[in-house]
C-alpha cells in the first residue's frame, strides 16, 4: 500500500498520458489505478481482478488487462516476467530491488540492497541517464535447499 503523494502522483501521472493520448478518463481505469496502489507485493491479473471484485466494483477482465497496458506504457506500472509464471506487476513508485527467484520451485522475492543500489545509482555512462533497474537473481530457495537435503537423505 503507498502513501496519498504516492497515490496522487500516479493519479497525476495517468491523467497527463490519457491527456496526451486523447484518451478518455473513467472511473474504472483510476479504479484499476487505485487497487493497484492498494497491493504491497507484485500481482498478476488474476489477483488484480480478484481484489477488485472483493471490493464490488465490477469491470471486465478485458477492461483490466487494457488498462494495465495503459499503465504500463505510461511508467506507472512495471511488467516482470520470472520463468514461466504469468506477468507480475508492480507500482513504478517502489524504489530499487533485486528480485530473487527460485529456479525450483518459482518463489520470487524482493529484497533491497542499499549499498548495490547506491551502487547502481552512482554509475555514469556516456550519453545515457538511467532512471531504474531490474536484478533478477536465480537460484534455489531455502526451502527447496531443506527439500532437497531431505531427498538425499531418503
Amino acid at each position: 500500500m503507498v502513501d496519498d503523494k504516492t497515490r496522487n502522483a500516479a493519479h497525476a501521472a495517468l491523467t497527463a498520458y490519457l491527456s496526451a493520448k486523447k484518451l478518455r478518463r473513467t472511473p474504472e481505469r483510476f479504479a484499476i489505478l487505485d487497487k493497484v496502489c492498494e497491493m504491497s507485493h507484485h500481482f498478476d491479473i488474476d489477483e488484480l481482478y480478484s481484489a477488485i471484485e472483493a471490493d464490488g466494483y465490477h469491470v471486465s477482465r478485458a477492461t483490466i488487462y487494457n488498462t494495465i497496458d495503459l499503465l504500463t506504457d505510461a511508467a506507472i506500472v512495471r511488467c516482470h516476467r520470472f520463468g514461466s509464471n504469468p506477468a507480475q506487476y508492480e507500482l513504478t513508485g517502489i524504489s530499487n530491488h533485486l528480485h530473487l527467484i527460485c529456479t525450483q520451485c518459482g518463489k520470487v522475492k524482493e529484497v533491497k540492497d542499499p549499498e548495490l543500489a547506491a551502487f547502481v545509482d552512482g554509475r555514469h555512462y556516456s550519453a545515457f541517464h538511467s532512471s531504474y533497474f531490474r536484478l533478477y537473481i536465480h537460484g534455489i530457495c531455502a526451502a527447496c535447499t531443506r527439500r532437497n537435503r531431505r531427498k538425499k537423505k531418503q
